[in-house]
């Protein structure tokens, strides 16, 4: 495996980032959302990109300012537009045969990319996008009938609730706020679809179907939208055996679209 750190500027702070060799021409910039490093929960977007490298596709990942190895204050991903900037003008400096650059961030990595309009990108992929703006801790109303659903067709939990293995109470709360009216979409939300609606290349928005984040995503967005692919079984990182598989297979699909 090729793999190099590589440490570069932005707004006189330093940054910090590793890139995943390959000879491949159509390159990964994978963007680490919260205040995750770049080689991810457990390792999971390090093993990720070297496994890509290994596919014949090059993959940058870094630490944005104020995280892990880089320097500076952390801004959160609503000022991170600078941040990506750097990156991308580091992955080609150090791969200046790229032709091609996907840009692939989970939750409030894929907002940035999208409040950002791909940020000089030509493809997204976009996984389980961050729209949440005021955050209670409770699933949003989308979430809890998903579940409920989901529990009404396992004949176990029904024999639960008929026996008397279930809280009323909670079965009570949880009712009223699947009752509650749609989520209407927030101001980020909007902001995100604007933004994404500036950007020329094509998008692939992945959903986790058991993903609070994503649901509560799904409850301010078009159903309808083409770009839309769903998980079964999925959880917000995609940690599943399947799961993993999945997302692998819609990233190099989005790479091999983009080297074409």
């Amino acid at each position: 495996m090729n793999r190099r750190h590589v440490t570069f500027t932005c707004e006189g702070d330093t940054l910090v980032g590793t890139l995943d060799d390959a000879a491949g021409t159509a390159g990964l910039l994978l963007v680490s959302g919260g205040n995750e490093i770049r080689s991810g929960s457990f390792a999971g977007q390090a093993r990720l990109a070297a496994r890509l490298a290994e596919a014949g596709f090059p993959v940058f990942r870094y630490d944005r300012r104020g995280i892990g190895d880089s320097s500076g204050e952390n801004r959160e991903f609503r000022d991170s537009g600078e941040d990506l900037a750097a990156a991308i003008g580091a992955f080609k400096a150090e791969r200046p045969g790229l032709t091609r650059l996907v840009g692939f961030g989970n939750c409030d990595a894929a907002s940035a990319l999208m409040l950002n309009s791909g940020a000089g990108c030509d493809a997204l992929v976009l996984a389980n996008p961050w729209t949440i703006e005021e955050d209670d801790g409770a699933p949003p109303p989308e979430a809890i009938r998903s579940r409920y659903a989901q529990k009404l067709r396992d004949p176990k939990e029904v024999i639960r609730l008929v026996t008397g293995g279930v809280s009323l109470r909670k079965l009570a709360s949880g009712l009223k706020r699947a009752a509650a009216a749609p989520t209407a979409p927030t101001g980020l939300a909007q902001e995100m679809k604007a933004g994404l609606d500036a950007f020329a290349g094509p998008a692939r928005i992945l959903i986790a179907d058991r993903d609070r984040t994503a649901q509560a995503f799904l409850a301010t967005w078009d159903r309808n939208d083409q770009r839309l692919s769903t998980c079964a079984g999925a959880s917000h990182a995609f940690v599943e055996p399947a799961a993993r598989e999945w997302l692998f297979e819609h990233l190099i699909s989005a790479l091999k679209s983009a080297d074409a």
